[in-house]
């Protein structure tokens, strides 16, 4: 006659795996709590979501559910939309980086001749091109080939800016005088025709004429010293001035292109 087996006595203590469960159920909720002290809820917001899980499980008396308050105005997050000059800046960017080029070759890789620049001003930003890149010593026409067509595209770049924002040409010399064989009799006469020259040419590209004007300052508004023939040739220029016509124009034409050029 077979001995019934015995069935082995259980152990007093908890089972090994009701420990190991206990640990994670404990370190599940310690994440959870971290979560939700570092985030940042609306207690209203909350306080409505509860209540309407609580209705919709029937927990609630006479299982009447909680609905989120009409009334609550949802503020959208407006959408950021990109400056409408963001475009013209990188591409008065690209030719002006195309016109250093330019010049540079023209200047035999030397590296030390005048270049195209952007500088910001009080009331816009000025595009600089030395007279030697346009025009022949004493002359006011444009013969540089390159020239006319960076013109031509700062002109396409005009027409897509802002209305508001308008473009003033500006001839400067040094003040060494037109020249014997210039058909000028002064630095007024020469710096004068070398801004409407420039402007002559930004109108058959396209320009709007109420938004250009041309000025010439002759040697009276210096950029460096007349002294050494380098500071010379820096006087010698002709700029194109940008500025908004109203003050607020001003900041938006200022914060909208310069900024975002200077980061280029």
């Amino acid at each position: 006659m077979r001995k019934k087996n015995n069935c082995p006595e259980c152990k007093t203590c908890m089972p090994d795996w009701l420990a190991a469960f206990g640990d994670l159920m404990s370190l599940l909720l310690c994440f959870f709590v971290l979560l939700l002290s570092m985030s940042s809820m609306d207690a209203k917001k909350v306080s409505e979501a509860i209540g309407s899980l609580s209705g919709a499980m029937s927990v609630l008396e006479g299982g009447i559910k909680t609905e989120i308050s009409k009334r609550r105005i949802q503020e959208s997050t407006p959408i950021e939309s990109a400056d409408e000059t963001s475009d013209q800046v990188n591409r008065i960017s690209a030719a002006l980086k195309e016109m250093k080029e330019m010049s540079e070759m023209d200047s035999k890789g030397s590296g030390g001749g005048p270049s195209v620049s952007l500088e910001e001003a009080q009331d816009g930003f000025v595009i600089e091109l030395p007279a030697s890149l346009l025009f022949k010593q004493g002359s006011a026409v444009i013969q540089n080939e390159d020239s006319l067509l960076f013109l031509k595209r700062i002109a396409l770049i005009i027409g897509e800016l802002p209305n508001e924002t308008t473009v003033s040409v500006c001839g400067h010399t040094d003040d060494q005088g037109p020249g014997a064989k210039s058909p000028y009799k002064d630095n007024w006469e020469l710096s004068s025709a070398r801004a409407i020259s420039v402007l002559q040419e930004l109108l058959l590209d396209g320009v709007d004429p109420k938004r250009i004007s041309a000025s010439g300052y002759g040697e009276f508004s210096p950029k460096a010293t007349n002294a050494t023939e380098r500071g010379r040739e820096q006087n010698r220029r002709v700029e194109l001035r940008f500025y908004g016509a109203k003050a607020s124009d001003k900041s938006n034409v200022q914060q909208s292109v310069l900024d975002k050029a200077a980061a280029k």
